[in-house]
């Protein structure tokens, strides 16, 4: 199954006209690899999911298999959404046959399904991907709360393999008593009040930050979960990090590091960014 504690939602780059630079992304993902960094969250969570269309997303998989070195070696995760469920399903069937290592699956946006059409969904494009599959709960995104009945009733597929819950978190609480699995796991969503995470039960990650501070953030997340002691110097180090990655769009933010750093990362797609 998944085994990396700690992934990057890598932003994805677009040119100036705002067509997709697959190149780029897969760029980014190289610069990323040659620092260590051992997994990362294509087409996730750094809000552009929902703008690629299903072509785009198929051009990233086949970019990102065609990059032999990076998939034999790192733990590549693919973010699938979609409104309607027969977009979700091609991306799954696409996903099947690969060396991708699993997906993260978030739910439809605005159409607000009920919870039994979210299982039936769930459990649609988990079989046809037939890869360890995370949960994505983002119910001020998407305006879909996944209930923690759902959660647990997922947690009995062995696919399934955590959540990433952006809502309440106080649900973690409650999942660990009813998920009678010791290798279901849940990941915080970024790095904004991580150490209240960690104590709530977070106990994998899914970095925004690292996309400019990799390491910085996997070395600080891994003492906070293993409740090692966090130096002074590296405490304001990472709430230095956090504000600048965090104060304003993170997507602009990030872009913008990673533009001055040489990686042909590019542009948001409008409104994002217009500021």
């Amino acid at each position: 199954m998944l085994k990396q504690t700690f992934h990057i939602a890598v932003t994805t780059a677009f040119f100036e006209d705002e067509s997709l630079n697959s190149q780029g992304t897969i760029a980014h993902i190289k610069d990323l690899y040659k620092q260590g960094v051992k997994s990362v969250l294509v087409s996730g969570s750094t809000g552009e999911q929902h703008s690629l269309n299903l072509k785009e997303k198929v051009e990233l998989i086949n970019e990102l298999v065609s990059e032999t070195e990076l998939i034999d070696n790192m733990e590549i995760l693919f973010g699938i959404s979609a409104i309607r469920q027969k977009e979700a399903e091609e991306l799954a069937k696409e996903i099947r046959e690969t060396k991708i290592s699993g997906i993260m699956l978030g739910y439809p946006p605005y159409i607000l399904p009920s919870q039994e059409e979210a299982l039936v969904y769930t459990k649609r494009i988990t079989d046809l991907s037939n890869k360890p599959t995370i949960l994505y709960n983002n119910p001020k995104r998407t305006g879909f709360d996944l209930s923690v009945k759902s959660m647990i009733e997922l947690s009995e597929i062995d696919l399934v393999v955590g959540v990433k819950e952006a809502g309440n978190k106080e649900k973690v609480g409650l999942l660990k008593k009813g998920i009678r699995r010791s290798d279901f796991y849940f990941y915080a969503g970024g790095e904004v009040e991580l150490e209240e995470n960690v104590s709530l039960g977070f106990n994998r990650l899914s970095s925004i930050a690292g996309n400019i501070y990799p390491m910085e953030i996997s070395q600080i997340f891994q003492k906070m979960i293993t409740q090692q002691h966090i130096s002074k110097q590296d405490r304001a180090t990472f709430y230095n990090i956090i504000e600048q990655v965090y104060q304003g769009t993170p997507i602009v933010n990030l872009k913008k590091e990673l533009n001055q750093k040489g990686i042909p990362i590019g542009i948001c797609r409008s409104p994002i960014g217009n500021a």
